[in-house]
């Protein structure tokens, strides 16, 4: 691929990361006036965002095999159109079921395109220039979530809610435009897509996600039931992949124990992200007493933050390991998190906005050399499936952190929000355990990264 090609090929890529991050922000930040909108309590609300992530982490794997298998082009475009389709659903929505339905064709349209971006970008860049591609990206969804909050804001200020999701059409089928012309075709595998194991796949996220929704809002009679799902779809799919060379949830990738760490540290630090993304709007509305046109420009600071630090961070991994990169980070995110919780009603704009540097800096210096381990770290040939571990690393992590929120708000309605930031306070520090332990001499014996 030549340098004009190749950079068409990245525009085309960004413009779709850009396109479905930002939905994930604007949605978040505005879920309280769309349940002000469409008169529901905030944990319905809350259901909007469940659903998007049950739709997308139960479609993403089968949906990074086909990738491997007809191509990472081929997936990324329809990504594309379907994303457009769902957004075209959520923005004519007048209740909460169409507007759930809408979400869900979303998802998958997310899934199509966070499945692939990963890939995509591997194959874009040479093995040494690899984390600063990955840092493009991470830069990139940093600029889009940075974005997202601000813009929620003005949107619900001049118009309504459905106005979030309307120009996102327009805005997927001019990425789908620009991916036609500048992403080649790339390698495909000669093997097989296997049907039965890419629905079992899908039955078992969509079960997890489901159950973990179902304990979010209390509802223990569903909890046993998608729990009962998940344990029987999930010892199906081991008995059917686990000694396949390429299985659609990469057990050949776990084997390898630096990715198997990243990928958990990449849940429990998502997981803070999704939490403190959904609890932020409303703390900053029910208890510092900020309305919504101005809460989404107070959030600000954490994704700017965030896209910055996806620049230098790169930089700092070439001399530091990203191991104890992420130890640090995550660390900071804890004590960022935990400063939160000491604000008040008379607290200024700036105390709110240090606190949120804080939590921008310590998630950046994590973000994105984590994801230069966990690709590198799985061969050329498997980037499909590692592009679909990292992508469900995230998405699971987020759909944990909006659950956890859920539950706390259900059971305790006072202090609800602010017991959800503790705990991801807690979760912060566990994923910092994680990172740290990657340097630990065992684990380094049994499998380094590989380019």
């Amino acid at each position: 691929m030549n340098a004009s090609a190749n950079s068409k090929a990245i525009t085309a890529i960004l413009l779709g990361v850009v396109i479905v991050t930002m939905d994930i922000s604007l949605t978040s930040t505005a879920l309280p006036s769309i349940a002000a909108a469409l008169e529901v309590s905030a944990a319905s609300a809350i259901s909007i965002v469940n659903i998007y992530y049950v739709a997308v982490v139960a479609s993403l794997l089968p949906l990074a095999a086909l990738g491997e298998i007809h191509g990472h082009r081929r997936i990324f475009l329809i990504g594309l159109a379907v994303f457009a389709l769902g957004s075209l659903i959520c923005g004519l929505s007048g209740s909460l079921p169409m507007l759930k339905a809408g979400r869900a064709v979303l998802g998958i349209g997310t899934a199509a395109v966070s499945a692939t971006t990963p890939a995509l970008i591997r194959s874009a860049y040479p093995p040494q220039r690899l984390g600063r591609g990955l840092g493009l990206y991470a830069m990139i969804v940093g600029i889009a979530f940075s974005i997202g909050p601000t813009l929620a804001s003005s949107v619900l200020t001049f118009t309504g809610w459905n106005w979030l999701f309307l120009p996102n059409v327009p805005l997927a089928l001019l990425a789908f435009t620009l991916a036609t012309k500048g992403l080649n075709h790339g390698t495909r595998s000669n093997r097989s897509f296997d049907t039965a194991s890419a629905l079992l796949c899908g039955v078992f996220f969509a079960a997890l996600l489901s159950c973990i929704s179902a304990f979010a809002h209390q509802a223990w009679s569903s909890v046993a039931l998608t729990l009962t799902i998940c344990s029987l779809s999930g010892i199906g799919l081991i008995r059917r992949e686990l000694h396949k060379p390429a299985p659609i949830f990469a057990f050949d990738l776990f084997r390898i124990p630096v990715f198997s760490l990243s990928s958990a540290t990449a849940i429990c630090s998502f997981a803070v992200q999704g939490l403190a993304f959904v609890a932020l709007p409303f703390l900053l509305q029910t208890r510092l007493g900020y309305d919504q046109s101005n809460a989404g420009f107070v959030i600000t600071p954490w994704p700017v933050t965030l896209a910055i630090m996806a620049v230098v961070a790169p930089r700092l991994e070439l001399r530091i390991p990203a191991a104890i990169l992420g130890c640090i980070g995550l660390v900071t995110l804890a004590v960022g998190l935990a400063s939160i919780t000491t604000l008040s009603s008379d607290s200024s704009i700036l105390d709110i906005g240090l606190r949120l540097v804080v939590c921008g800096i310590g998630f950046g210096l994590f973000q994105a050399p984590n994801m230069t381990v966990l690709m590198s770290s799985a061969p050329s040939e498997r980037s499909g499936g590692a592009s679909g571990i990292l992508a469900t690393s995230r998405l699971l992590g987020q759909a944990i952190g909006a659950a956890i929120v859920a539950f706390s708000i259900a059971a305790w309605p006072d202090d609800g929000i602010l017991i959800a930031v503790w705990i991801g306070v807690m979760t912060a520090m566990g994923g910092s355990a994680l990172s740290l332990l990657r340097i630990a001499p065992f684990i380094r014996r049994a499998g380094t990264p590989r380019n």
